[in-house]
């Protein structure tokens, strides 16, 4: 399956999502996203530091200070854990996880609920890294 197959079918083809990205996990470039769900260079590289912290570090202790940007929006970060950032945007949020090779960046909104949204996106990292990714 081609990384944008599981962009659309594993993570807004759920159902619980409405944009998603795979990114490489040094954060230096796109693998495939959803029409216009674009992250900046800038926006890769932190993300990609942040969860190389696994949980604990300077570039997480300034996301839960003054939030992740994701998409050119601001979430604020209320879990970071080991693989993972969750953040908020008034309904909507974003999900974040590491993989062996990638991260997984998916939003969710309004419409949808926040725990089935993470359990999508945290089965596809659980397959990925099965399958050596």
């Amino acid at each position: 399956m081609s990384w944008q197959a599981y962009v659309d079918t594993s993570l807004v083809g759920t159902g619980h999502l409405d944009k998603g990205a795979i990114i490489s996990a040094a954060g230096d470039s796109t693998w495939a996203a959803t029409p216009g769900f674009t992250l900046s260079p800038e926006e890769m590289k932190f993300i990609a530091a942040v969860v190389a912290e696994n949980g604990k570090g300077p570039n997480v202790d300034k996301v839960f200070a003054e939030g992740i940007h994701v998409g050119g929006q601001r979430y604020v970060a209320f879990n970071i854990e080991g693989r993972h950032v969750y953040g908020r945007q008034g309904k909507t949020g974003v999900i974040i996880v590491k993989t062996t090779q990638a991260i997984l960046v998916a939003h969710y909104g309004e419409n949808h609920t926040a725990g089935n949204s993470t359990q999508a996106v945290e089965a596809l990292a659980d397959y990925l890294i099965k399958s050596g990714y």
